[in-house]
């Protein structure tokens, strides 16, 4: 096409295109592709709430917001010392990388269409954004200074950016239930579609003005995540460990963690973490001093609750213990932080743990292999924080102006109603979530495996996936 103008061009690929429609294959597939669009019309129609008025912004809050993405962002290095120190040593280097390379994978997908399906208002729909936010364009003006929304004094830029931490850490909790033997190929494609598919309706829905939160038609609460990241990781773990299956010398050959200090320091730096997963989702530094405390209480309850459970049944508590009871009392107050008051915060890392003990006690009981107990701990532990937050949310911290729909629920049907709403919530988002990830995953099934061949599980994922080993000599 040397020599020919922009118009020409264009002129040569119509008449291409409008002589390619003569031919009845590829009429048909117009009209399937047409009815198809037209049978997902009734998805993409109303619940979408309008933008609100625009106020200046606030420097200290908008200050919290970029110390909580980095504080986010630590997490997911953080949860890689947590997983690695569980794995074989042949296997940590591949556990880790399967979380710290989603920094850059969902750190490029999010900017690029990640955010605007999770928050953008195009589609006019409830359960998904639109396109108008495509690589972070309308967000923040030029100088990326421009405010949010009406009563959120925090810059549109840090909010995507703190939103994008979210991203990130959410399909890497996955990764717990299927190390030591999903491809890492197919890890890559499973998180790119997961990520745009599932985890983007889901952010949607609670806090982006859809279905399932206080704008929408369930009016449920989740403060940080508790249903957005810890029920849709911990439910689509649970999925892809029965589609995957388990390891190929499991449960037949169990050993211990290869380095529980790896372990302790991930729990630790998670906890560091959670306090922008946690406080920062308060989006206002006056205010944000509940969220931040009630974090670090649940999640000392939780962390000697399941300590004083192993001592009272197995004579003795363990690390390992102490640091998955802390996480479990983090993941149980996530959907809670900043409705309920220190009390309740202290019964719900209880509670929390004391559901997620059980649950990993049935799962090897049955022997199911969800390596890491992803589910058990954040499918359990999110579960049980989303519901007792119905139970202890406070009415005078879910106001009407933040959550109309919440605060109208607790104001005529008290917190009975509001367990209801939660309840209501738990249950859509389990089958969505457990629906989409089947799709995908057999999706991926037809085109490549999903996981490696029993030699190359034997032979260790590390040297197998990324051509290097993090010890010498190698051990097992």
């Amino acid at each position: 096409m040397a020599g020919l103008t922009a118009r020409d061009t264009f002129d040569r690929w119509r008449q291409r295109f409008a002589a390619g429609l003569n031919e009845p294959r590829l009429r048909r597939l117009a009209f399937a592709l047409l009815a198809t669009g037209a049978g997902l019309l009734p998805l993409l129609a109303g619940g979408a709430q309008a933008a609100l008025t625009k106020v200046p912004t606030d420097g200290a809050d908008t200050l919290l917001m970029l110390i909580g993405s980095a504080l986010v962002l630590l997490m997911t290095p953080g949860l890689a010392f947590f997983y690695g120190g569980f794995t074989r040593s042949k296997n940590v280097l591949n556990c880790m990388m399967m979380s710290f390379f989603l920094m850059g994978l969902i750190g490029v997908v999010w900017v690029v269409i990640g955010y605007s399906l999770s928050f953008g208002l195009g589609f006019n729909s409830p359960f998904i954004g639109g396109l108008e936010h495509i690589l972070l364009s309308n967000v923040g003006g030029p100088l990326g200074d421009g405010p949010l929304a009406e009563g959120f004094a925090i810059s549109s830029t840090s909010f995507a950016l703190f939103q994008g931490m979210f991203a990130i850490i959410t399909p890497a909790l996955i990764s717990g239930a299927l190390v030591e033997r999903i491809s890492f190929k197919a890890w890559f494609w499973f998180c790119l579609l997961w990520s745009i598919f599932v985890y983007c309706p889901m952010a949607k829905m609670f806090w982006g003005g859809g279905f399932l939160g206080p704008f929408g038609s369930i009016g449920a609460l989740d403060f940080a995540g508790g249903t957005v990241v810890h029920i849709s990781s911990g439910v689509a773990a649970l999925v892809a460990a029965a589609i995957i299956g388990s390891r190929t010398t499991w449960p037949d050959n169990k050993r211990p963690p290869h380095n529980v200090p790896f372990i302790l320091l991930g729990a630790g730096l998670l906890w560091f973490g959670w306090f922008g997963f946690n406080g920062a989702s308060m989006f206002s530094s006056k205010t944000a001093g509940y969220p931040f405390l009630t974090t670090t209480t649940s999640a000392s309850a939780a962390l000697l609750t399941w300590c004083m459970l192993e001592w009272f049944k197995d004579g003795k508590p363990t690390a390992v213990g102490a640091a998955t009871g802390a996480v479990a009392g983090l993941v149980g107050i996530t959907p809670a932080a900043g409705f309920v008051y220190i009390g309740p915060s202290i019964i719900i890392g209880f509670l929390t743990t004391i559901a997620c003990f059980i649950a990993v006690r049935i799962k090897s009981f049955i022997q199911f292999d969800d390596s890491l107990d992803t589910f058990m701990v954040h499918g359990i532990g999110g579960t049980v924080g989303a519901l007792l937050t119905g139970v202890f949310a406070a009415k005078t911290l879910v106001p009407a102006d933040y959550f109309p729909l919440s605060a109208k629920i607790m104001e005529e049907a008290g917190n009975f109603g509001m367990f209801v709403a939660q309840l209501k919530a738990v249950l859509v988002s389990y089958g969505f979530v457990a629906v989409a990830t089947s799709l995908i995953l057999y999706l991926l099934k037809c085109f490549m495996p999903l996981r490696v061949s029993p030699e190359e599980e034997e032979r260790g994922l590390d040297f197998v996936a990324h051509g290097e080993e993090a010890y010498d000599p190698m051990t097992n």
